[in-house]
């Protein structure tokens, strides 16, 4: 599966964006997919996933209301609406598919393809 994220942008805090992932060369329903992020110095953390089927999302604790998964199988695309950005928003986002346990979405382990990364900084 290749994937490319896309979406990134300079954006003022309180700002939306919303970043979309294409798959390609591969069955994109037989994934999970999850978005991670990464900030400079940082370890690269989980932000949000989403199951094959395309229920059952679940966020890491500082995004929940904030930010919305969501794909579209029939596009192989998934997207990250990202709605109230804050500063500490400000990483390089990337999408990332895993056809393991989606028990076990939160950990870059269950990922078997990464995407490029695109770059969100948000102002203050």
């Amino acid at each position: 599966v290749q994937l490319q994220a896309s979406g990134g942008g300079l954006v003022q805090a309180g700002d939306s964006l919303r970043l979309s992932c294409a798959a390609s060369e591969g069955t994109f329903s037989n994934y999970n997919m999850g978005w991670f992020r990464q900030a400079p110095g940082k370890e690269r953390e989980f932000v949000a996933a989403i199951r094959r089927t395309g229920g059952y999302a679940y966020y890491s604790h500082p995004v929940r209301g904030r930010f919305t998964i969501s794909r579209d199988n029939a596009k192989n695309t998934v997207y990250l609406q990202m709605n109230t950005l804050r500063p500490e928003d400000t990483a390089v986002y990337y999408c990332a598919a895993g056809s393991g346990n989606y028990g076990s979405s939160a950990r870059r382990e269950s990922y078997n393809y990464w995407g490029q990364g695109t770059l969100v900084t948000v102002s203050s």
